[in-house]
């Protein structure tokens, strides 16, 4: 990753974070189809949290099924539904309209994030910079062109 170390910059001096990340090319799919289960059970929000906290801090496998146990059991989540549901084809069917929608706004990386499915943002942000972002948008779609992003 080219921009590794203003990533690792940003993370600590904005949000106080130090990255210790895992390994790059790793297939995250399984993560991925954790993902659709842990919000099908309502705790999406908390295993995106512990997953990212892994991945990014923790330099752990998410690639892993019994990293993503784990992850699942400790945010509360039945280990062994999870693990069995990461061989889930319609969750796997719901991963898979996800990346496609990804390949429709020519999402190539991540973190990337898609506002009211037209305004690409890629890649890390400063938080002043999502605020910027946020506020041209809300300026665009209220009909006032204001400053340009």
């Amino acid at each position: 990753m080219a921009a590794r170390p203003q990533f690792e910059a940003m993370a600590k001096a904005q949000y106080g974070i130090e990255i210790n990340s895992g390994k790059f090319g790793i297939n995250s799919r399984p993560a991925l189809i954790g993902a659709k289960y842990a919000e099908q059970h309502g705790k999406g929000d908390a295993y995106h949290a512990a997953l990212f906290r892994a991945y990014w801090q923790e330099a752990q496998d998410i690639s892993d099924k019994q990293v993503l146990g784990s992850i699942a059991q400790n945010i509360g989540l039945d280990e062994t539904a999870f693990l069995a549901a990461l061989d889930d084809s319609i969750l796997e069917s719901d991963v898979n309209q996800d990346i496609l929608q990804a390949q429709v706004f020519q999402i190539t990386g991540v973190p990337a994030m898609v506002f009211i499915n037209k305004y690409l943002i890629p890649g890390a942000q400063p938080y002043d910079e999502l605020v910027r972002v946020v506020d041209y948008i809300r300026q665009r779609e209220n009909g006032d062109s204001g400053d340009e992003a």
